[in-house]
């Protein structure tokens, strides 16, 4: 069997190797009883392509990694796709509901519009002073409304403002936060989103340049942010694989419930 793996940037080798685990783990040896054809867009602007050459290549399945979900939707036809994760994969038009994807679409979903919540919440709990918390967001994401929502009813439960700095290239991290320090926000709540995802690294050295405290998902601070809270992304992407096995064992991708995950990491890095 062929299998395809399509992502929207170079950078995500943790998770490529967890869903090459998952495969060795279920006794498929690369080059001896599996194929995996690998493609990085590097960049949004090649994934319809890259689908399309996957679809062409008659791989079995496409497992799509955050925003290369899309672009594979629309160029793969019939094959079928894993969605490594998603964060509303209703809402995102890849399923008709998680218990009954239906279509050729199936994978996990990291419940984002809850923690996107919980993570304002968590960010008011370690700095109890804190009064104006600034949002990158690129509002052309899928899901930037209902997240942005999610965060404002948080905000305002725990009394604190949000102040939105809209970013849709990784070129305009540098004026979102210049425009943070003349707002005097306080502290930085980074939603999941597909750019901020390939940018983690560059968002906590602007923090850190900027003396913002930040919170985002668990690969955040690894990344540097002050606080990282969410589902591992490494394990979720080792449990793609599993669908990948049922889907060449003759499984409808559209019969395969979406899963979500069970454990969720907290981290906070000191100093």
């Amino acid at each position: 069997p062929r299998v395809g793996y399509l992502i929207p940037a170079a950078g995500a080798s943790a998770t490529y190797e967890a869903f090459r685990q998952g495969l060795r783990d279920l006794g498929y040896v690369e080059g001896q009883n599996i194929v995996i054809e690998y493609r990085s867009g590097e960049g949004s602007s090649r994934l319809a392509d890259l689908a399309t050459e996957l679809a062409q290549l008659k791989v079995d399945v496409i497992v799509a990694q955050g925003a290369a979900a899309a672009p594979a939707k629309t160029a793969a036809g019939v094959v079928p796709i894993v969605f490594g994760t998603s964060g509303d994969p209703v809402e995102a038009g890849f399923v008709a509901s998680l218990a009954r994807p239906g279509g050729n679409f199936t994978g996990s979903t990291f419940f984002s519009l809850e923690l996107a919540a919980k993570r304002i919440e968590l960010l008011k709990e370690a700095m109890p002073r804190i009064r104006r918390i600034g949002v990158p967001l690129n509002p052309d994401s899928p899901g930037s409304e209902s997240t942005l929502r999610a965060m404002e009813a948080a905000a305002e439960a725990v009394k604190v403002g949000l102040q939105i700095f809209e970013v849709r290239r990784a070129d305009e991290y540098e004026t979102a936060f210049t425009a943070m320090a003349k707002a005097h926000i306080e502290a930085l709540a980074i939603p999941q989103q597909p750019i901020h995802n390939v940018n983690a690294k560059r968002i906590a050295k602007l923090a850190a340049r900027h003396r913002l405290p930040s919170i985002g998902g668990a690969e955040f601070a690894e990344a540097g942010c002050m606080i990282g809270y969410g589902p591992s992304f490494v394990e979720l992407y080792r449990g793609a694989a599993a669908f990948v096995d049922k889907i060449l064992k003759g499984a409808r991708a559209g019969d395969l419930p979406v899963e979500r995950p069970t454990k969720f990491e907290l981290v906070v890095n000191r100093g």
